[in-house]
């Protein structure tokens, strides 16, 4: 199978706004409270791609918690769902 790519124009503004999230949209997305967010940055659970200020998450990585914690939540607190 012969795989094609289309090159485009690679557009910064648009990764970092698509693809990029600060610590509230973290929050946000994750459906967790602050104190929660630091104490998996702290345990490096969670790692930001930029720290200055404001700390900036990959989305996918984000994505990707996202739906670990859902499974946990499932496993360990079944009459949330």
């Amino acid at each position: 199978m012969t795989d094609y790519y289309i090159m485009e124009k690679f557009d910064p503004e648009k990764f970092v706004m698509d693809e990029v999230l600060t610590s509230t949209e973290c929050i946000e997305l994750l459906g967790i409270t602050r104190s929660r967010l630091s104490s998996l940055i702290r345990s490096k659970k969670i790692i930001p791609i930029k720290k200055a200020g404001v700390q900036l998450y990959l989305k996918q990585d984000m994505l990707k918690k996202k739906a670990e914690l859902e499974k946990l939540r499932k496993l360990y607190r079944p009459f949330d769902y």
